[in-house]
């Protein structure tokens, strides 16, 4: 049986404090449009928001919606609010359905079971969480489970091996990549990385190379002392002085 929402109008300005007003009553502001009607603010109990969001269906269920004084209405959630830090709902958007037309959605993709190129060492990598599908509102899936133990390692999930039928046609490439296990490689150090080790290594030789004097055994002060080769040796006094002529 299809779960029943009762809304009721709001009046008013629909600025911030309104929103809030109506918060902290307990309820959710929201906004009921779709073809042929003028769009409706309204305010709605979050319990039954949120239930049919966490439902198996989640936001592709389709639900009644009954606003005082109007007929009631088949709709979807299409898009929703939280407030960041206390995750809790704040504004909701309701779309008016239309049984017998198609629509536009996105259906989550489960995978089941263990690929055997995770067995072996690889990784599972899922690209599309959700695929985009077109049908009638009543053909709308909960979500596509798909067994991927038999996968080896490279092997690739696509969208043509999702389950099919006529009542859904995929608005996705039928070559596009729902899955694929791949190999876990080291990544490479990058040139900033590299230019940094080669840098750290030049500090660690030049701090540990000895100075030449010291392989010799010599200290290193001694150097200063040595005259440089090549250089001329100085006269010694006494050899400096000329002998006097003899009278």
């Amino acid at each position: 049986m299809s779960e029943v929402v009762v809304a009721k109008p709001r009046e008013g300005k629909f600025n911030k404090n309104a929103a809030r007003r109506v918060r902290a009553a307990g309820k959710i502001p929201a906004v009921l449009y779709g073809p042929g009607h003028d769009p409706v603010a309204i305010e709605v109990d979050p319990k039954q928001i949120s239930r049919i969001l966490f439902s198996e269906t989640g936001h592709n269920t389709i639900f009644d919606v009954e606003v005082a004084g109007q007929k009631a209405a088949k709709a979807m959630i299409v898009d929703w609010q939280r407030e960041p830090l206390k995750d809790e709902l704040i504004h909701i958007d309701l779309k008016r359905i239309a049984m017998d037309k198609a629509l536009r959605i996105k259906v989550r993709v489960k995978l089941l079971g263990i690929p055997e190129g995770v067995k072996t060492g690889g990784i599972l990598d899922q690209v599309l969480r959700e695929v985009d599908i077109e049908c009638l509102p009543a053909d709308i899936p909960s979500r596509f489970d798909v067994d991927v133990s038999h996968l080896e390692l490279h092997g690739v999930l696509r969208v043509s091996e999702l389950p099919h039928s006529e009542k859904i046609k995929y608005l996705n490439s039928e070559d596009a990549t729902v899955a694929h296990v791949a190999t876990i490689r080291e990544e490479a150090p990058t040139a900033a990385e590299v230019e940094a080790a080669a840098a750290a290594e030049a500090a660690a030789a030049v701090t540990t190379a000895e100075p030449e004097v010291a392989k010799k055994g010599g200290k290193p002060e001694d150097a200063a002392k040595k005259p440089e080769a090549g250089a001329a040796k100085k006269p010694d006094a006494a050899a400096a002085k000329k002998p006097e002529a003899k009278k």
